[in-house]
């Protein structure tokens, strides 16, 4: 299937019909077209590649971000260039996956990025939230490549799987998943089933 770029919003809670709270991420699908379309008798495989439009209404100047998305053969022969790609593909009860980037915390310790346990606060003790032993001594000679360190946390690519739409407005462009979504409130995602 085609996926769609969107933003995400917010999050909050409706509420279903036997009254319990249900938490769901708000995302505004923008206005996505196709912009590409490769064949496999041309390119190697069949794929679509979509453009989020940075303003409305404008379609050769102001393409702010392009994802490609494969697709099956058959699917691939009803789609045309500059179409753009309507909201109804999706439907309440539908399963998404969706892929965005991590909220960044910057540089992080042993504790909070790899959750290691502190070492022993009392009797002396000079080793409260140091690593320990990185590694052997003259033979190797080096540390490993891998070796859990205090780093740069957050700002991965993530994908969450399997959330399911519970809201649809196709006049706002505006879905809403179950569940979180990767990222903080203005983040752009790509959304495929």
């Amino acid at each position: 299937m085609i996926g769609f770029l969107g933003i995400k919003l917010d999050m909050t809670q409706i509420f279903n019909d036997q009254g319990l709270a249900i938490p769901i991420t708000v995302i505004k699908v923008g206005e996505c077209f196709i912009t590409q379309i490769k064949k496999h008798n041309t390119d190697g495989y069949n794929s679509v590649q979509i453009g989020h439009l940075k303003k409305a209404n404008i379609f050769d100047k102001n393409i702010k971000i392009f994802r490609e998305f494969r697709l099956e053969s058959n699917n691939i022969k009803s789609l045309e260039l500059g179409e753009k790609i309507p909201l109804s593909f999706l439907q309440v009860g539908d399963k998404l996956n969706v892929i965005g980037y991590s909220i960044g915390k910057g540089f992080a310790g042993y504790q909070k990025r790899h959750n290691f346990s502190r070492g022993p606060m009392s009797h002396g003790s000079k080793n409260h939230r140091l690593p320990g032993s990185i590694g052997a001594g003259t033979t190797p000679g080096r540390v490993y490549p891998g070796k859990k360190m205090a780093g740069h946390l957050g700002n991965r690519k993530t994908t969450i799987k399997n959330l399911e739409i519970v809201l649809i407005d196709i006049e706002k462009n505006v879905i809403g998943v179950k569940g979180s979504v990767p990222g903080k409130t203005g983040n752009l995602i790509s959304i495929y089933k």
